[in-house]
């Protein structure tokens, strides 16, 4: 074990790094979508509605690892040889897509049941005051909701840097795919990988402390 950490420390902790990039990039644009469908799924329109839950129903539907084989492998392929565009995606790009789609699911019924938990009295005082359905969503109702949204969205972002570890499959130099090449090299597969799963546990450990930190600062605002 020593001379894993002596020898290639550096190298998974910068693998480390690279996951905790690959969650965070993929949250940013799993927000954006699942704010985007969570607010189709909360509308008066049954199209809006519809459209929501297709696209909840078809990712959630789709195993991580054959979404992943999809946007890198398929992707190029179809642009390629059908549309005529060729195009390269990278592991990092792919990979963001991938868990930006498989995250932005979730969390567009994360955010969704966080805005059916606001009293629906709030939306129409807002409407009654002349707001616009939208701006009375942003300034009203959202704030609210994120309370209870926010424990959801870490425990997700939780379960993304997890799910990090399947896109090793695409050659993404995170933790998982980097200690491979470690017990390839060393033949050490108990220790190595038992150093991967103490740093999966210590960053893992730290956001569920800051998130319960998070959650009672929340708690002690709305008394």
């Amino acid at each position: 074990m020593v001379l894993i950490l002596t020898k290639y420390g550096h190298l998974l902790l910068n693998a480390m790094g690279q996951t905790v990039l690959l969650a965070l990039c993929g949250l940013f644009f799993a927000c954006i979508l699942g704010i985007f469908f969570g607010i189709l799924g909360v509308m008066n329109n049954k199209v809006c509605r519809a459209i929501d839950k297709v696209f909840v129903d078809v990712i959630r539907g789709v195993p991580l690892i054959v979404l992943a084989y999809f946007v890198y492998f398929g992707v190029p392929y179809f642009m390629k040889n059908i549309v005529g565009s060729p195009i390269t995606l990278s592991a990092l790009q792919a990979g963001t897509i991938c868990l930006a789609l498989n995250c932005g699911a979730y969390m567009a019924e994360i955010i969704r049941a966080g805005i059916q938990s606001v009293d629906k009295g709030q939306m129409e005082a807002a409407r009654s005051l002349g707001l616009p359905w939208w701006r009375a969503m942003y300034r009203v109702v959202m704030p609210q909701a994120i309370r209870t949204m926010i424990p959801s969205i870490i425990n997700q972002f939780i379960i993304t840097l997890k799910d990090t570890s399947i896109l090793s499959i695409i050659g993404f130099p995170e933790l998982v795919n980097t200690a491979k090449n470690v017990v390839a090299n060393t033949f050490m597969s108990f220790q190595t990988w038992g150093i991967v799963a103490v740093m999966y546990l210590i960053v893992i450990e730290i956001l569920t402390v800051a998130s319960r930190a998070l959650e009672r600062r929340l708690n002690r605002g709305k008394e």
